[in-house]
């Protein structure tokens, strides 16, 4: 632990250096998360006649744009990287070293969050020119919280990534199984349409999935849709879905570990 806790300032150094070394690859990845753009023109063509329930042409300017810096900062991308080592047989390299693998992909994706924080500034300051502050919250506990959701929302993201990831030890590619969770991520996690315009059914099952604290609770949370009881109760059920694949993580890592053979390159 002490050795991990001492090497983990240089993998960041190392991740925020090859982040920026293929910003052109970074710059791609930034372009693919503007779906909430796109949702915010359809959207709001949408509610110029009259607001979808309590979703005005402001407020869903207020969310989508709050979707996107969420977004922006809460992506990962180990899963691609975890499949190509083990279908490459490279990850053995990883495995010599005195450093888990997972701290090194989350150092490596940890290491990117200086150029997204980055992209991030101009959809903030959009967002307060054009909506003005009174779309946002002013509770000061929550916006003091709102970094900590987004720092749950991309833990989910990472570790449920590491989870299917895991998968590739025992099948060829687990990159389809990632396609079926990304397609239910778009669904029910309010990326493209907020989770209370569902039906109510569809709504409460949504609430019960992890997804919905990848996205929906830090930006209903941040523009003033959740209350402060009711946002920390979602908190707490956010990092308990940590806590639980975490745990995940480690049970199918140690279990891949075991039946590990290179092959390949």
């Amino acid at each position: 632990m002490r050795r991990t806790l001492r090497a983990i300032p240089t993998l960041l150094r190392v991740g925020f250096a090859e982040s920026v070394a293929y910003r052109a690859e970074m710059f791609v990845w930034l372009l693919s998360t503007t779906m909430p753009l796109v949702m915010l023109a359809l959207m709001s063509a949408v509610a110029r006649e009259a607001p979808v329930g309590r979703f005005g042409q402001a407020e869903f300017g207020a969310y989508y744009l709050a979707a996107l810096v969420v977004r922006l900062n809460a992506g990962a991308w180990v899963i691609w990287e975890v499949n190509f080592e083990i279908r490459q047989g490279t990850l053995a390299f990883r495995l010599l070293r005195p450093i888990h693998p997972l701290v090194s992909y989350a150092c490596s994706n940890v290491g990117a969050m200086p150029l997204r924080l980055l992209a991030s500034l101009p959809v903030v300051a959009a967002a307060l020119l054009t909506l003005g502050p009174g779309r946002f919250t002013h509770d000061p506990l929550l916006l003091a919280l709102f970094p900590l959701t987004v720092v749950g929302a991309w833990l989910i993201t990472f570790l449920a990534m590491a989870v299917i990831g895991a998968l590739a030890f025992a099948i060829d590619s687990s990159s389809s199984v990632f396609e079926l969770w990304l397609g239910l991520y778009g669904v029910f996690s309010g990326y493209l349409i907020p989770l209370e315009l569902f039906p109510r059914w569809l709504e409460v099952t949504a609430k019960l999935l992890p997804f919905r604290f990848m996205l929906s609770f830090p930006v209903e949370m941040v523009i003033g849709m959740t209350p402060r009881a009711a946002a920390l109760r979602e908190l707490a059920i956010q990092w308990t879905y940590v806590a639980v694949l975490a745990l995940a993580a480690r049970i199918t890592w140690r279990a891949g570990l075991r039946r590990f053979a290179a092959f390949g390159g």
